[in-house]
């Protein structure tokens, strides 16, 4: 590819109300970002791919019917379907917010055409992925259920999906926009002492792994722990910040230094 290519995920606990038990977006915080991502994109001096996950739209259903642990009976394969349909219409509202702020924003179902063995990929289609980028399209991937030749269904996660995309495509690095700003010593919403971890290398990330714990609320993906290890299995390097404080996804996008940068 002629322009360095990144690839942006955007958590589903930043453009969903995670907390919800009912699908619940945050239209305000879709719409902020995709003018950041407008922004940071008008001159065109990279290429770019937005994954974003499932948050409300998938989590509480997957966690409640287990079809991330592999398909027993009829009920699942409903939650199956369901959780697909729900994933395409959180998919249609941020292509929508971004085609609205001039991202070329081209909705993009990953499980139509991955595999995945016991939760891990194993085959993923990512040629049409960089045709569209290549003639100036922004791909928008999301995580969900997909098909698992050992379990039937398992989660095609978004934190999976965009380490996958960025080595197959040779991606220049990840931006993980997050609901906290990067990587901290311990939950910064809920311990005050928590300590901000500006950058992590192959001499502290084991270190760094064994402070953080899973997502504080429904994620069956792994929270900043599944980050982190996605990353450091494919030895991609990254950035995470903030999606919830404005300006903070613009700002990486234009390589400023915010939040934490992992450098494998």
């Amino acid at each position: 590819m002629e322009k360095p290519l990144i690839i942006l995920k955007l958590g589903g606990s930043s453009i969903t109300d995670k907390k919800s038990a009912e699908p619940k977006t945050r239209p305000d915080v879709i719409s902020r970002l995709a003018k950041e991502v407008a922004e940071a994109y008008a001159g065109q001096k990279f290429s770019l791919v937005i994954v974003h996950g499932a948050g409300s739209f998938g989590h509480g259903i997957v966690k409640k019917t287990g079809i991330d642990k592999g398909l027993h009976n009829d009920e699942q394969l409903l939650a199956f379907a369901e959780v697909q349909r729900l994933q395409n219409v959180l998919n249609s509202l941020v292509t929508q917010a971004l085609i609205e702020s001039g991202v070329p924003a081209m909705p993009c179902q990953a499980s139509s055409h991955a595999i995945l063995e016991n939760g891990r990929i194993i085959k993923m289609d990512t040629e049409t992925i960089k045709k569209l980028v290549e003639r100036g399209m922004v791909p928008v991937l999301y995580g969900v259920p997909a098909y698992d030749t050992v379990k039937g269904c398992s989660i095609l996660s978004g934190d999976q999906i965009a380490p996958y995309v960025a080595k197959k495509l040779g991606a220049a690095k990840i931006i993980h926009g997050t609901n906290v700003d990067g990587i901290f010593t311990s939950d910064p919403n809920t311990d005050k002492n928590a300590r901000h971890i500006k950058l992590i290398t192959t001499e502290n990330i084991e270190e760094v792994k064994k402070m953080l714990g899973g997502s504080a609320t429904t994620d069956v993906t792994g929270g900043m722990a599944g980050k982190v290890q996605e990353l450091a299995d494919m030895e991609i390097d990254s950035q995470i910040t903030s999606a919830l404080e404005p300006g903070k996804i613009r700002a990486a996008l234009l390589g400023e230094a915010v939040g934490t940068t992992v450098k494998l």
